[in-house]
This record gives C-alpha cells, structure tokens and sequence, in this order.
C-alpha cells in the first residue's frame, strides 16, 4: 500500500490570524480614541461654569423673593427684637352643617399676622373666596371629629393652611401671610 503523507496544519496560518485580529482590534481603538480626542473630551472641563450658572440663578430666585416679602412690623424692646402681631376678624361667623348629622356648628374667626398691611389688604380683598375655601373644609366635619381631643387645634391648622392657599393663589404671595387662625365663637348645636 502506498503510503499516504499525511500534512500536519501549518503553524504560521494561527499565527497570522492572530495577528490580523489583534491590529483590527489596534485600528478600532485607535479610531475611538482619535474621535474623542478631536471632540475635545480629552480637554478639561468648566465644571466651575454650570456652578457659576447655578449660583447666579438661585441669586436672581432671592432677589425676587425679596421683592415678594412684605416687611415684618416690629416694636423696639431692649433685649431683642419682637415682631408685633396683627389681627383681622371675620365680620360674619361661618355656618356649616355637621356632616351626615342634624347639627350646625357656627363658629367665629380671627387670624393673625407678623407682616405688613398687605397682608391685612388682601384678606380683604379676597374675604369671599377664602370665606368660601373655609365652609367648604367646614361642611366635611363630623360629629366624630367634634369628639376628637384635638379637634380644634387641627382645624384652626387647616385653615390657616387653607387661608394661606388662597392668598397665594390671588396675590401669589412666596409666604405664608396668615401665622394663627383663633376662634373667638365656636357653637355647635
């Protein structure tokens, strides 16, 4: 039989395989790196810029603040200063019925302020609006609620909340105008 030679694979085709592999690989990253050095991510940023951006945007955003703010009245002590509370009482009181009940609750309302009488001005001008705000957190009392301990105190909370809503509203006050609410009648028959 004749013999039949068998070719061993030649050892310089890897080699070269190997070696196409590596510089396409060579040429990808070098090209990645080219682009990103000619889009100048390389280069040093101005981190300081978008800072200085920022601080001259929250600059501007007080600014208008302070134009917003009325000026707190307040009377002269020797210690410290004191701000002088002011007060407006609603002429009327607010009716409501007692949610799910036969009951009325009539109650009468004073609120007090550390600012200005611009303040006082524009509970005037917006007495409807607020007074409407009030009866409608009213009308959704229950008689469970009037049991609660600290029923009270969570209203006169609500509606300061309330008043202040509607003050921001109307005048787009950037504060809260109205401190307390004090009830000076609360009848619940």
């Amino acid at each position: 039989m004749a013999e039949v030679e068998e070719e061993a694979p030649s050892k310089g085709g890897l080699i070269k395989i190997i070696l196409l592999v590596l510089v396409v690989l060579l040429i990808a990253v070098g090209s990645a790196l080219g682009a990103l050095f000619f889009t100048g991510f390389f280069e040093e940023k101005e981190a300081d810029a978008a800072e200085e951006a920022i601080a001259e945007l929250e600059a501007e955003i007080e600014g208008t603040d302070e134009i917003q703010m009325p000026e707190r009245v307040s009377k002269e002590t020797a210690e410290e200063e004191k701000f002088k509370p002011t007060y407006y009482t609603f002429d009327q009181p607010f009716v409501a019925n007692v949610a799910n009940s036969r009951k009325v609750m009539q109650i009468t309302v004073a609120v007090m302020t550390y600012y200005d009488e611009r303040v006082l001005t524009a509970i005037e001008d917006h007495k409807f609006a607020i007074q409407s705000a009030v009866l409608d957190r009213l009308r959704m009392v229950t008689e469970a609620e009037l049991r609660e301990e600290d029923f009270r105190r969570d209203l006169q909370e609500d509606l300061t909340l309330i008043m202040n809503e509607v003050l921001e509203k109307f005048e787009e006050f950037k504060f809260a105008g109205i401190e307390e609410v004090y009830f000076i009648g609360f009848v619940v028959q």
